[in-house]
């Protein structure tokens, strides 16, 4: 029987973190906690953590990746080191967002009605539902304390950031979560438990947004031009 061999890592957060699947099992993962200088690390992290796992890029059969919501220049700098190795392996590169990461690896479609909470800047609340393992509405932002009715549900289970207050308000069963604990292994998981059920393999990474960037115009005046 072969098995895939699954390099996963993510920058979405204020970490490089990096992990290898293989032989049916998790082989070696890293978290290492920084705030900036992740573009310069992750690779060197990933050649780290294959050598623990007695393997080399080319013995790779698939990588997983992170994209978001999260920081949006964690997110790019993993996105692009994604698209780059699965371009020159010739190996399919699965995303995987912060709320599937929440979500439980071992028994990824096991819930009905789920909804995954993410941590939003400023007290809010980045939401998405999901059905069997799957997402069944595009994510949203809320505020915790007053969640939009429409997000109700039969038998919902609520995960993640603040599962017990906005399961409360909706009504719910809370499962209070975080992916900050081997981050790149929840991924690594997921994206072996994708590649078996034909999840977004054909789908390229791209960073997952659900706002806007906070990003203000410049202060300084254009230069003038001079013909």
């Amino acid at each position: 029987m072969s098995y895939p061999a699954i390099l996963s890592f993510d920058t979405s957060a204020a970490h490089c973190a990096a992990a290898v699947f293989a032989q049916d099992a998790l082989q070696y993962s890293a978290t290492e906690a920084m705030a900036k200088g992740q573009a310069e690390r992750i690779l060197v992290l990933c050649q780290d953590v294959l050598a623990r796992a007695s393997l080399t890029f080319d013995d790779l059969t698939a990588i997983g990746v992170g994209v978001g919501p999260g920081n949006f220049t964690g997110i790019r700098i993993s996105v692009s080191a994604a698209r780059g190795l699965a371009l020159g392996l010739g190996i399919p590169a699965i995303p995987v967002s912060t709320f599937e990461m929440l979500r439980d690896p071992f028994g990824a479609e096991a819930t009905a009605s789920e909804l995954v909470v993410v941590a939003a800047p400023r007290g809010a609340a980045y939401v998405q539902p999901f059905r069997y393992g799957r997402p069944s509405a595009a994510p949203e932002l809320i505020d915790p304390a007053t969640p939009p009715d429409h997000l109700r549900a039969v038998n919902l289970c609520v995960t993640g950031h603040l599962a017990n207050e906005i399961a409360g308000n909706l009504g719910g069963t809370p499962n209070p979560t975080s992916a900050d604990d081997d981050p790149a292994a929840r991924i690594a998981r997921i994206t072996e438990w994708k590649l078996a059920n034909g999840h977004d393999l054909a789908t390229r990474p791209a960073p997952l947004y659900v706002r806007a960037p906070d990003a203000a115009p410049a202060r300084d005046k254009p230069p003038v031009i001079l013909a």
